[in-house]
């Protein structure tokens, strides 16, 4: 056998490696196995060459089927939004208005035919070992640099303004949306909106008194 045919059967060896079959079936084989290595990695180490050969397929199908690995991760969550988008969408505009925005979307999308979906994936994160980590990493590098790439300030300074104000958020999802605590789980949406946009506005942009 040349060195050629050598190659040429090494790559048709590779391929027959390689999982054929239906497109559904690679994604949702994909899918899986980014959800394992998500869970026992993180967010940061399930690098997208790990997510293929644990799926046995070419690292090339995962951004064909899935996108990037920020969206990977919201489909391999089964979220039925992806936060990034939600925040990204209303980081522009008055830094000023960005508490009232981020309350508003959040309750929006909160009480949207989506919110069920929200609460499911939000109770496994908090009761799946292992997924806390990786939503920790996702947090903290898909969506608060979202947050303070528009505050003013040192960086240690505006990384934790970020932290207080996603603090507010999540708080705020488990006490309204999945313990539902009243009268906060029924108060209306822009009660609640009026009451809490003040506070993140604070977290944002407000003094930082360290005494």
């Amino acid at each position: 056998m040349t060195g050629l045919d050598d190659m040429t059967h090494s790559a048709d060896s590779s391929q027959r490696g390689r999982r054929p079959g239906d497109p559904n079936e690679t994604r949702e084989a994909i899918l899986a196995a980014a959800r394992e290595l998500f869970t026992t990695l993180g967010f940061d180490k399930a690098s997208i060459r790990k997510i293929a050969a644990r799926a046995q397929v070419d690292p090339a199908l995962i951004p064909y089927h899935c996108g990037t690995k920020q969206q990977l991760f919201v489909a391999a969550m089964r979220a039925p939004i992806n936060p990034v988008d939600v925040v990204a969408g209303i980081a522009d505009g008055d830094l000023d208005g960005l508490g009232r925005r981020l309350i508003e979307a959040f309750l929006a999308v909160w009480d949207s035919p989506a919110g069920n979906g929200l609460a499911l994936t939000l109770q496994a994160v908090l009761t799946q070992e292992g997924m806390t980590t990786a939503i920790r990493e996702f947090a903290t590098s898909e969506i608060i640099p979202i947050i303070t790439g528009k505050l003013d300030g040192p960086e240690p300074e505006r990384r934790l303004r970020a932290n207080l104000v996603l603090s507010q958020i999540l708080g705020l999802a488990v006490t309204r949306y999945i313990v539902k605590i009243e009268p906060l789980a029924s108060a209306s949406a822009h009660e609640v909106a009026d009451r809490v946009a003040p506070n993140l506005q604070r977290y944002l942009t407000g003094p930082m008194d360290k005494s």
